[in-house]
């Protein structure tokens, strides 16, 4: 088999020493980042002493320096000075020595005053004192190069950062304390045996003394591995939906409603109000979080026939939308007609389908004389009634299991990609073995199985690997 990299080979000493600010501009206080090989000389040679000439003592000076042998997982008092001796600011130093720091290089942090004066002249003096401006997510690549971090732990530190809401925030706080790597090591673990098995078939074949593990063992193992692949593959579509935000179209004829009810659900004036047909002429979209998941509701043109032509594209996206969305809210304030029914029936088959009732204040009930998919659901947009009502039954027609913080959901599209793959090439192992077909032929569609799932984490399996595995579990002619 090829020869592959397992871990990614850690930072030389001779790496830069990068530095910048770890949080936004503008709060109250300001984080600054440093790491590399000469981020404690760089924060030691910033930070006024005695030893520099440091007047304060008598009124109470508290400064704790820093040196070469300042202890890591320490926070320090001090007092940072530009070239000239003016002090900048009264900061907070925190030390981190390697490899036990976010990147797994010597690491300091400086929590300073937030203003942008402040930061931009220590940035400043920081570059002059020899570090550089990290690029974008370079802490984090370089975590990922010193083995802090796999791939997919590395995709979750941006993930938690976007989260908004509890379901997002789970889903990436799980891959990043390596809840999905977890399970990709046992898989991995399972794809070496197997390799194992099929390097001993191939290298000793000859030795008719040897006894190998039969076909049926490989073909356990193999379905298990699909099971496992298929099973992380189908929580993208939950994953991706939450993340991205549930889509829900309101649609219905013009004037009734919808634009109103879109505004009392994301809580905003995002759609213009009117009394007058077809006043919303494209699609308006808002996100809002109910029980901690977020919807994306679609505002959409009022279906109804015109010979206006902007009003007809309008109407063209409702049916687009209408298409895209996984929750189809029908707002209606009459009794539609069979047709109408038919066809919003044939338009949501396979999607969630909420019937609401809408004016419920101009008149309280309505005498049904058509077969309608669902009871409406009534309320008033325009008062705010039964809204608490519709939001719950929003939320269970997104249908969305419940999870923890341990769970693995697939939320990226790239990891689903690799599964897929992944599943493609373990069902040809199966097929293969089911047919009796060669050790070399298995074995590449093996190897391309591991190569899909190594895509996702960054780490792939050596022959080295195999040998080592093989020695260590099987005994081949004592």
């Amino acid at each position: 088999m090829e020869s592959f990299t397992t871990v990614p080979l850690p930072l030389t000493t001779e790496a830069e020493t990068i530095c910048a600010p770890a949080t936004a501009p503008g709060g109250a206080l300001s984080l600054i980042r440093i790491s590399g090989p000469e981020a404690i000389p760089i924060a030691a040679s910033i930070c006024k002493n005695k030893a520099q000439g440091c007047n304060q003592e008598a009124q109470g000076c508290v400064c704790r320096c820093i040196t070469a042998t300042t202890p890591p997982n320490t926070i320090h008092y001090v007092h940072i000075v530009d070239a000239n001796g003016h002090l900048i600011d009264e900061c907070l130093v925190s030390i981190f020595r390697a490899p036990h720091s976010y990147t797994g290089e010597d690491s300091v942090e400086i929590s300073c005053h937030g203003s942008r004066y402040i930061t931009n002249k220590l940035m400043e003096l920081l570059v002059q004192k020899g570090c550089r401006m990290a690029e974008p997510g370079e802490f984090t690549k370089r975590a990922y190069l010193n083995g802090k971090m796999d791939l997919s732990q590395a995709e979750a530190v941006a993930d938690l950062i976007a989260s908004t809401n509890a379901a997002t925030h789970k889903m990436a706080l799980s891959q990043l304390r390596g809840n999905f790597s977890s399970e990709l090591t046992t898989l991995r673990d399972n794809l070496l045996r197997m390799t194992s098995l099929l390097e001993l078939e191939l290298d000793f074949s000859d030795h008719e003394d040897l006894e190998f593990a039969d076909r049926s063992e490989l073909l356990e193992l193999a379905n298990n591995i699909d099971n496992k692949i298929q099973r992380l593959a189908h929580s993208f579509e939950t994953g991706n939906a939450v993340k991205q935000g549930i889509p829900v179209a309101i649609i219905g004829k013009t004037n009734v409603g919808k634009s109103t009810l879109l505004n009392h659900l994301v809580g905003e004036e995002k759609a213009i109000v009117s009394e007058i047909h077809g006043t919303t002429r494209d699609v308006i979209e808002d996100t809002t979080v109910i029980n901690g998941v977020t919807f994306r509701f679609i505002d959409t043109a009022g279906i109804r026939h015109t010979n206006d032509k902007i009003e007809q594209l309008g109407i063209e996206r409702t049916y687009k939308k209408l298409r895209e969305a996984s929750i189809i809210i029908w707002l209606i304030d009459e009794v539609p007609t069979s047709k109408e029914v038919d066809d919003i029936t044939q338009q949501t088959q396979g999607k969630s389908l909420i019937i609401v009732r809408n004016k419920i204040d101009k008149s309280p009930a309505l005498q049904y004389d058509v077969t309608l998919p669902h009871t409406p659901l009534p309320i008033s947009a325009k008062h705010g009634q039964g809204l608490a009502k519709l939001e719950e039954a929003i939320y269970q027609a997104a249908d969305i299991p419940a999870f923890s913080e341990n769970d693995v959901i697939v939320t990226s599209a790239r990891h689903y990609e690799a599964l897929t793959h992944a599943a493609n090439s373990i069902r040809r192992v199966i097929d293969g073995l089911q047919n009796n077909l060669p050790g070399d032929l298995l074995a590449e569609d093996l190897r391309l199985c591991i190569n899909h799932l190594s895509d996702i984490t960054g780490g792939q399996i050596t022959p080295q690997e195999t040998l080592n595995n093989i020695f260590q579990h099987f005994c081949v002619g004592k």
